[in-house]
């Protein structure tokens, strides 16, 4: 054991980016697992979007700039972080890795920034309380059956957790085709083609078979009926809310009390209201492409969502970010934080807790070298100006936008600008 510990550091040392994580990940967790994760809705191009707008956005590179101590803190909600981000709420971290969501709370922890359990976890709110302590936050969707939303609520802050983050991007569930293809429902359901998907990965196996968390530990055994996995498949077929209105958003807020976190938003008029009915903090977000296909990119939605509420709230941004140099690049154009999903997913996957520590020591290692080469010392420093062309991309897009609206009123004739214009500048 002590010799080959050395060893097994020096391999994780040897992972340079989340890219390799990925790799990594996709070797070890069963396809339909895996593909979840790694899955967006539709023909995906929100989600890719996500990613290639943030690569779009260049550096402005500076010498000659005092960066011997580069200072990466950031105070998120009234508490300082290490980093200015937060492991995003994911559905099923612990099928991805056996007891997951406990293994990322504690990397998260021990590095110093939030982590978000998710309502449909499979560990529960007690479980990861119990091993890591309080202070992370809970993620909560608003469901039909607001005794057992309130009872959510009051768990989670049995729980100790620090802040709520409502979710409000899912009235319906997005159609996710890799979901389908691979019979991946909720619960999952154990079929012939799943059964040997989870074959395949015979050391997951025999994590999964060594922990008795295998379903939906907020849900199961908590809602009224569902007592089982065939029981939990109907209730949330039920569950799902399409009345969920601002006047939900504020009744969450009273019955929490604490800090409130509005998940979901991409339009400028959505971030005032949710501001309005009681937000403490906003988080541009699409869902990571898996809801609505054909959404902006959350980077593309960011500036205008910034200028509309940043000066009431702290706006916070996820959504393609797999490297520190795309934290900067959200930073510069105005976000408090960025929150990660799949990245930290990805280093699970791939090696349980040690994954995560790992995804998030390169996030930090690149997020640093990259203010250094931009000249940049500190998180107060970073603005547009850490960009090139942010500012006139945005002046361009306000004018085509201007052109299109003319173009649409009555009387007026002006050529339209072409997809090829307007696309992926803001």
């Amino acid at each position: 054991m002590n010799a080959t510990a050395p060893a097994a550091t020096a391999r994780v040392a040897r992972i340079g980016s989340i890219d390799d994580l990925q790799c990594l990940a996709r070797r070890r967790v069963p396809k339909l697992f895996y593909d979840y994760v790694d899955g967006g809705s539709w023909s995906e191009s929100t989600y890719h979007a996500n990613e290639k707008d943030l690569a779009r956005l260049c550096f402005r590179q500076r010498v000659a700039r005092d960066v011997d101590k580069i200072d990466l803190r950031r105070r998120i909600l009234g508490h300082s972080c290490s980093l200015p981000l937060t492991l995003a709420p994911t559905g099923l971290a612990g099928m991805v890795h056996a007891d997951g969501e406990i293994l990322a709370a504690r990397a998260a922890k021990a590095a110093g920034v939030p982590f978000t359990l998710s309502t449909v976890s499979i560990c529960s709110l007690e479980d990861v309380a119990k091993h890591v302590g309080g202070g992370f936050w809970f993620q909560l969707y608003v469901m039909r059956d607001r005794e057992f939303v309130a009872a959510l609520i009051e768990r989670a802050r049995a729980a100790g957790c620090g802040a709520l983050v409502l979710t409000l991007d899912l009235p319906i569930q997005g159609r996710r085709h890799k979901d389908v293809k691979n019979g991946l429902s909720v619960p999952p359901r154990i079929t012939p083609a799943s059964l040997l998907a989870m074959l395949s990965r015979p050391a997951w196996c025999a994590r999964m078979l060594g922990t008795p968390r295998r379903t939906f530990g907020n849900i199961v055994g908590h809602a009224k009926g569902v007592g089982g996995t065939a029981a939990f498949a109907e209730w949330v077929s039920q569950q799902f809310d399409r009345t969920v209105s601002w006047r939900d958003v504020a009744w969450v807020k009273r019955q929490w009390g604490g800090p409130l976190v509005v998940k979901g938003v991409l339009d400028a008029d959505d971030a005032r209201l949710a501001v309005d009915a009681g937000a403490d903090a906003l988080v541009v977000s699409n869902h990571g492409g898996r809801q609505l296909d054909g959404a902006p990119s959350s980077i593309s939605a960011l500036p205008e969502i910034v200028a509309a509420v940043g000066h009431r709230t702290e706006v916070m941004m996820d959504g393609g970010v797999r490297s520190g140099q795309d934290i900067l690049r959200a930073l510069a154009l105005g976000a408090h934080a960025v929150s990660i999903g799949r990245a930290y997913l990805y280093g699970l996957g791939a090696l349980g807790e040690a994954g995560v520590t790992r995804c998030l020591a390169i996030l930090q290692d690149e997020l640093e070298a990259t203010m250094a080469l931009c000249g940049l010392a500190e998180l107060g420093a970073v603005d547009r100006r850490a960009l090139i062309g942010a500012d006139v991309a945005h002046s361009r897009q306000a004018a085509r936008l201007a052109s299109i609206a003319s173009a649409a009123a009555p009387g007026t004739q002006q050529a339209v600008p072409s997809n090829e214009e307007t696309a992926h500048v803001w």
